[in-house]
């Protein structure tokens, strides 16, 4: 029979109670519940309220309260994954889309092929040559333990490397994670054909095709196309061109341009460093597809690069060769060989040749130099790693005293027809400055003080003596600046010092000492504290022998188009015009015409071509032997070349660096017009 019941609702702290689900249809009423039973209910009586015993029903109930706590928190989990849901599918679902694709599809980088470097005449000096480099992408490496361990440990394998380097790489470039870089380059052809097909199931590693650069500091003789006059011999310039290699973390940060990568190389010294941005191109893009190693399947897309624009250097390689011949049949006698020459062209301050020795082959540093060879290098007492022609400071000796003389005159202190006897030395107190030929040289002016390097004649001019006023420190200080000194030339090579000239100042503020009398002899003949390159020394002679303009040196003669072959001429740049007038300049040519005639230089007398020039010998230390100089410009009545030449420890410029000039300038006599 079926039975009504009502019963009213419980409070939280009342026993539990349960309705049979399949029996019961409830519904709230003003806070009670109103039950119609549907079953046989014979145990139970009208009229009275029945509680249901717990044991007999589905489950345990609680509390309404309790009940739509329940409720509500199940409503906030169901709309908010609904939410999360219609947020993915709908908000970000073509972010998401690419970001699969991206796991699919990535675009590869390649570096351009670099541009090349030419002589004047246009030889290669460089060429770029395929080679194969292991590639690490450290987002395909499993990060969780121990499969990291296994996959570095698989790759150190496969390439013979350390899996501690592989690991020291890998967080040298951390910032660079999602970004290709090598581990190991310089892998032959065979090798890397083997480790292609093993590398394929190994994650994270790839071996590349690439360019890396080969200097031809010799020329190929036995290439049977190579006409003989391109035949050369050359290592020094290996300073000049410099190398280029893989770009390290610290370059990586300092140009953070974002034109460069992890996988790009980039120039180190020399014009590869100094014309990067004109030799490195734009490099070539790949749209690739990728399986779950990140092995290419296929190629979607390509963008070829654009090399890097070629450059023509102003230097010769039948001058760099001939220089480089005459500093080493001098110097083959000599326990040390360390010596750097200079030629240049005083109308334009281009660089027609630039030697040093001893030379340096730049093909170890760009095909990669073991830890060993690179210690040699280092405690090799001759410093080979030493760019000396123009980041190499040294005293200058009387090769200075063409710059003195045109102060002199240009002050007027003397004229032409000013004399002094030079009888030895002068005597100042207690302290006597000696010439360097016993006895004197007699009555001297300014044509005979440069063609004998008379010290006598330089020192009262530049210091004063009794009852004549020189020209002092300070004025001798500025007029050695117009004519570039204590500063860098501009030469377009990275590495270049400024030298340094001495002053009052300097000296009461460094030394803590006063300044003597004697300080401004020894500035007046080079000696003391003066520091000079052979780079400075060679572009003052070219602005003595051009009539008084300074140029900026110059390597680089023009830029080439890869494409138009169109040639970009560097155009001369003029530093000051007129830094002295060209009277004075013409009397100071006229001494250094004498010195070959009469004087120190006298051994370049018997040449083809008329000569002038300036020996020095350089005092630096009591211990070794003197610095040999000689600098000069050739042919005395138009001079097209200037020739500076310093052999380190040499002795005298006279018996030393003139027979260099010498032996270069008796070849350029010949070929000058070929």
């Amino acid at each position: 029979m079926n039975k009504f019941f009502s019963f009213k609702h419980r409070k939280p702290n009342d026993d539990p109670f349960l309705i049979r689900i399949d029996a019961v249809k409830n519904k709230s009423v003003a806070g009670y519940f109103k039950t119609r039973w549907v079953e046989d209910s014979a145990s139970m009586q009208d009229g009275f309220e029945t509680y249901v015993p717990l044991t007999e029903f589905l489950g345990v109930g609680g509390s309404v309260k309790r009940l739509w706590i329940c409720g509500f928190i199940l409503s906030l989990l169901v709309i908010t994954l609904f939410g999360r849901a219609v947020h993915l599918q709908l908000i970000q679902s073509t972010r998401l889309r690419l970001l699969a694709e991206n796991n699919r599809i990535r675009t590869k980088l390649l570096s351009a092929e670099r541009g090349i470097i030419y002589d004047a005449t246009g030889i290669p000096l460089v060429h770029n040559i395929p080679t194969f480099t292991a590639f690490l992408l450290p987002q395909d490496i499993p990060v969780q333990e121990p499969a990291h361990t296994e996959a570095l440990q698989a790759i150190g394998n496969l390439i013979d490397v350390s899996p501690d380097l592989i690991q020291k790489k890998i967080d040298e470039f951390k910032s660079y994670r999602f970004q290709t870089f090598a581990i190991k380059d310089n892998i032959d052809y065979d090798t890397a054909l083997r480790l292609i097909l093993l590398s394929k199931q190994i994650p994270g590693v790839s071996i590349e095709s690439e360019l890396k650069r080969h200097y031809v500091l010799v020329s190929e003789e036995a290439a049977s196309s190579t006409p003989i006059s391109q035949h050369y011999t050359a290592p020094s310039l290996g300073m000049v061109l410099g190398y280029e290699g893989k770009i390290t973390k610290e370059e990586l940060d300092l140009v953070n341009d974002k034109k460069y990568l992890p996988i790009d190389r980039i120039g180190k010294t020399g014009i590869e460093k100094s014309y990067e941005a004109v030799l490195r191109g734009v490099r070539a893009k790949k749209e690739i597809e990728v399986d779950a190693l990140g092995k290419t399947k296929n190629l979607i897309a390509e963008e070829p690069g654009i090399p890097g624009k070629s450059i023509q250097l102003n230097i010769r390689t039948d001058f760099q060769t001939a220089l480089e011949d005459a500093l080493d049949a001098q110097l083959i006698n000599f326990t040390h060989h360390r010596a750097s020459a200079i030629v240049m062209n005083p109308q334009t301050g281009a660089i027609l040749a630039l030697a040093t020795r001893p030379a340096l082959d730049t093909n170890l540093f760009a095909q990669g130099i073991s830890n060993d060879e690179y210690q040699q290098l280092l405690n090799n007492p001759d410093q080979p790693l030493f760019n000396r022609a123009w980041s190499g400071s040294f005293p200058s000796g009387s090769v200075i005293k063409p710059l003195i003389a045109s102060a002199a005159l240009t002050e007027k202190t003397i004229t032409r027809s000013t004399t002094f006897l030079s009888v030895g030395g002068l005597q100042v107190g207690k302290w006597f400055f000696p010439d360097w030929k016993a006895g004197g040289h007699g009555v001297t002016n300014v044509i005979k003080a440069l063609a004998e390097s008379v010290n006598t004649f330089f020192f009262i001019v530049g210091g004063g003596y009794h009852q004549f006023k020189g020209l002092g420190p300070e004025t001798i200080v500025m007029y050695l600046k117009k004519f570039g000194l204590a500063n860098t030339t501009g030469i377009d090579l990275p590495g270049e010092v400024p030298g340094f000239l001495p002053t009052p100042e300097w000296k009461e503020d460094v030394k803590k000492e006063q300044w003597y009398i004697g300080d401004t002899y020894n500035l007046s003949i080079g000696q003391g504290d003066v520091l000079v390159t052979p780079l400075q020394v060679a572009l003052y002679t070219a602005t003595v022998a051009n009539g008084g303009t300074l140029y900026a040196p110059r390597v680089v003669k023009s830029i080439i188009d890869p494409k138009t072959k169109q040639k970009t001429p560097i155009k001369p740049r003029v530093v000051e015009h007129a830094v002295v007038p060209a009277d004075v300049l013409a009397l100071v040519r006229d001494g250094m015409r004498s010195a070959v005639t009469n004087g120190s230089a006298r051994a370049l007398n018997d040449l083809p071509i008329l000569v002038a020039g300036k020996t020095g010998t350089a005092q630096w230390s009591k211990n070794k032997a003197n610095h040999a100089w000689f600098t000069g410009f050739a042919p005395y009545e138009n001079p097209r070349i200037v020739i500076t030449v310093l052999v380190e420890e040499g002795g005298e410029g006279s018996s030393v660096s003139v027979p260099i000039a010498k032996r270069f300038l008796a070849w350029y006599a010949k070929h000058a017009d070929e």
